[in-house]
């Protein structure tokens, strides 16, 4: 198993220049992560950053692009920490009684057991870069997306993958009044 040093440095891709000197091999890609993937999670997608077996089952670290209008539902993780920060556009956030409209470089936390929902609060895509702690929580978006990537789940399907990762579902009074506020697509 490699060490977490060998793959902390992400750099991103940048393309090579010709080598004028044909005998030379070309350096190694450094920056590249082992297992790499993007998909769709219905409301928002998904680029996989650093997965548990990168770090030692210490964190994991997604990025979310968020189209206009975006909700992820109000939800609660049993078993780990999240970590926020938006890179473009503005993403809303309520956790537990905190509701707040971050622009990039904002950042809020969302602690285990805190009920907590996400969504694109402007008029243009919104990211964000998510630190989830400890990792695993990673292994839920891959299925996720391997799921909605051949077509709509079938009933039952999604609430069990759910429960398998303990994340938990709500359904809170200041929902409508968010998605009223910013005009936001209902949850699929």
């Amino acid at each position: 198993m490699a060490s977490f040093s060998e793959y902390s440095i992400v750099q991103p891709s940048v393309e090579r220049r010709e080598r004028h000197d044909h005998n030379e091999s070309p350096a190694p890609d450094r920056g590249a992560t082992r297992g790499r993937e993007k998909g769709e999670l219905g409301s928002i997608g998904v680029d996989f950053k650093l997965w548990g077996h990168d770090t030692g089952g210490v964190l994991s670290v997604v990025e979310h692009p968020f189209p206009v209008g975006a909700l992820v539902p109000p939800h609660l993780h049993t078993r780990e920490d999240e970590y926020s920060i938006v890179t473009e556009g503005e993403i809303g956030f309520r956790s537990g009684d905190r509701e707040v409209v971050l622009a990039a470089g904002g950042y809020i936390t969302k602690p285990r057991g805190e009920m907590h929902a996400m969504w694109n609060a402007g008029n243009v895509p919104a990211r964000m870069i998510e630190i989830i702690s400890p990792a695993g929580f990673e292994d839920f978006f891959r299925e996720l997306a391997n799921l909605i990537a051949t077509g709509p789940p079938p009933d039952g399907v999604v609430p069990a993958l759910a429960d398998r990762y303990g994340l938990q579902f709500g359904e809170p009074e200041w929902l409508p009044g968010v998605m009223s506020r910013f005009g936001l697509t209902p949850p699929r």
